[in-house]
């Protein structure tokens, strides 16, 4: 399965509660933070709604990395 390394790279602060309650959600607290979740279509909708915050990376299983 397909992996996605998110990070966080913009303060969440003077944004929408919604798109800080989906950071927290993501499991991003501080700027920094990174997490790695399997690629699914709930994640996927979750990075849409704050891609503008984060930076994503897609990792194969295989070890190969790619940016999203």
């Amino acid at each position: 399965m397909t992996k996605v390394r998110v990070t966080l790279t913009k303060s969440p602060i003077n944004q929408r509660s919604d798109q800080v309650k989906t950071l927290r959600a993501l499991g991003l607290r501080r700027m920094g933070d990174e997490r790695e979740h399997d690629y699914s279509r709930s994640i996927r909708g979750m990075l849409i709604k704050v891609r503008h915050l984060v930076t994503t990376e897609l990792r194969d299983e295989g070890g190969a990395s790619t940016d999203a």
